[in-house]
């Protein structure tokens, strides 16, 4: 079922005026200069708004903002998983889609879709302040506040599923830097067995390109899991044609289904 539909208005131009543009010297006729990137009042872009990889999964546009997705690359690109160390990917053999927390409405540690602000979905929005950025997902009630005063990390708060994030800007790019990450999470979902350690440390680089795209770089560690840090492929969202996200509930029972199925077939036979 698509998530939304949109509605797409055509204008159709009055007759006389497309004669006058037709008629117009193609000096006259320079394309519009790009809109601005909005800032806030302290100067630095501003990251606010729902966004998305171009359309809902499974639609002609998902995955658009980062190139079509069709065939991929010769050489795939690493994933968390392929930087494991010995001890680690013997314990993740042990493992299958049963024992997936997100069927038990556990969100990741990162993003199945290798952006954090989805966690297991395809949307995410951020409200930014001068003071504070904020990061909601539809999912699993997820948020992230993330302080920009140059606070640094607490050390009076317990491990999170997501985390504790501070943020600061370098230049017109928002620093994101979280740790203090449960051990109890996988870093995505849906059958990609990811577990990780409790020193889990995430860094991301959000920067505005233009008014509608978002650059978003990140980089794990994990010294007690992988070899070497994993430099996650560089993401590009856009701006979806709606100013909000929805509320998608998560109880355990949507999921009950799965949870036995994905039993039943690990189960010995």
């Amino acid at each position: 079922m698509t998530r939304r539909v949109i509605a797409i208005v055509t204008v159709t131009c009055a007759l006389p005026g497309f004669l006058a543009a037709m008629s117009m010297p193609l000096a006259a006729q320079a394309p519009a200069a790009k809109a601005a990137i909005p800032r806030m009042a302290d100067g630095h872009p501003d990251l606010s708004g729902v966004w998305w990889t171009g359309g809902d999964v499974g639609g002609a546009q998902f995955g658009r903002s980062n190139g079509a997705r069709v065939g991929g690359p010769a050489t795939p690109a690493a994933t968390f998983q392929s930087l494991y160390n010995a001890g680690a990917a013997a314990a993740a053999k042990q493992l299958g889609d049963k024992d997936d927390p997100t069927l038990r409405c556990v969100p990741t540690a990162f993003g199945t879709l290798n952006v954090s602000l989805f966690d297991v979905g395809a949307v995410g929005q951020i409200v930014a302040t001068p003071k504070m950025i904020v990061m909601l997902t539809e999912t699993y009630h997820g948020f992230r506040i993330v302080p920009t005063d140059g606070r640094p990390h607490r050390d009076d708060v317990p491990p999170a599923y997501r985390g504790e994030s501070v943020g600061r800007w370098d230049g017109d790019t928002f620093v994101v830097d979280t740790r203090n990450f449960t051990d109890n999470t996988w870093i995505s979902a849906e059958g990609r067995v990811s577990p990780h350690s409790d020193q889990l440390h995430v860094v991301e680089r959000y920067r505005r390109v233009d008014a509608n795209t978002l650059q978003i770089d990140a980089t794990l560690e994990d010294p007690e899991m992988l070899t070497k840090p994993w430099v996650v492929p560089t993401q590009r969202l856009v701006l979806a044609p709606f100013d909000t996200i929805m509320p998608l509930n998560c109880t355990g029972v949507e999921t009950q289904g799965l949870i036995e199925g994905a039993s039943k077939q690990s189960a010995p036979k």
